[in-house]
């Protein structure tokens, strides 16, 4: 009998997490939580319900231990410390912003160690059976659009790694929470007010951030990998109207390179699959305002094509 993270009550999960046995799977790649804390728990169990749990003796790449540091202190001033294999890699954060923590340290891990793949910046949703790959710098609109692509009708990969696998040329999934930053928290609000958000916290490295959880289709799909259709270079610029222009294999291969976590230490295998995904897809810039157009824009022309 499959046992999920949502199936445990909170004394259970407690207990797990705090003897270092609380162990799923995130896309590929396996994680062993340790933590005493409480309300980071919840908002895990929240956001990734129906993942399974595996059992406790089960390999994982990533041993990480979220907790408080030293001994407690005024309460506005409490902290919370990440280390992966007992070595603390970042600055302690705000007790209150564990979850953050975990998110952001685990997306480091993975950006800084998984090297069997190359790892894209970029955004990866999914729509009749094929992938759209959206790389972008940081505040070009990457995950405003993204949210808004998952809350009509595409299926998440993942809105921070396009996990591309060598060997068959599939983009991996690794669904996860979706860190919406400052004015993209009410936009998607507004377009999406049955979603799923966690806590708003404030004042963060990267401002104001508020989690969009998975959906259950998305976490239930996690390892049912994809070919890619698209590359899209989205850019959000105030007033413009959509538009979509053909983007040249050499400038999409400069672009993806520099888009990337680990192109420079992947070597030849790297520059082959990645000219091989650049001459197998379309890739396009794209240019948007309207998020209700953009998404719609998008929707029709993956239909069209995939029909």
């Amino acid at each position: 009998m499959t046992v999920r993270l949502g199936d445990l009550s909170q004394s259970a999960l407690m207990d797990l997490a705090a003897k270092g046995q609380l162990r799923y799977a995130v896309g590929p790649f396996t994680v062993s939580l340790q933590t005493r804390l409480s309300g980071l728990l919840r908002i895990v169990s929240q956001f990734y319900s129906t993942i399974p749990l595996l059992p406790p003796h089960t390999f994982c790449q990533y041993h990480i231990v979220i907790n408080e540091r030293g001994l407690r202190r005024l309460s506005w001033r409490r902290q919370a410390v990440f280390s992966i294999d007992g070595i603390k890699l970042f600055e302690p954060y705000p007790l209150d912003h564990a979850f953050p923590l975990l998110e952001w340290g685990l997306n480091w891990c993975i950006g800084s160690m998984a090297n069997n793949y190359l790892l894209l910046h970029s955004a990866v949703v999914e729509r009749n059976d094929c992938a759209l790959v959206l790389p972008a710098l940081p505040g070009s609109g990457k995950s405003t659009l993204c949210a808004g692509l998952i809350n009509r009708g595409w299926r998440l990969l993942s809105d921070e790694f396009g996990i591309f696998r060598h060997r068959d040329s599939m983009l991996v999934p690794m669904p996860r929470a979706m860190p919406l930053k400052n004015e993209s928290i009410d936009v998607i609000r507004q377009f999406a007010p049955d979603a799923l958000m966690g806590p708003l916290y404030p004042k963060t490295r990267k401002g104001d951030v508020k989690h969009l959880a998975p959906s259950k289709t998305c976490l239930d799909n996690q390892h049912r990998c994809v070919k890619p259709r698209w590359v899209l270079f989205p850019k959000y610029i105030p007033d413009e109207k959509t538009s979509l222009q053909p983007q040249q294999q050499s400038v999409a291969f400069t672009r993806l390179s520099n888009n990337s976590f680990n192109y420079h230490v992947t070597g030849e295998q790297g520059f082959h699959s990645l000219a091989g995904l650049v001459r197998n897809v379309d890739s396009y810039q794209f240019v948007y305002s309207d998020l209700e157009d953009a998404t719609r824009f998008l929707g029709e022309l993956a239909d069209r094509e995939t029909a």
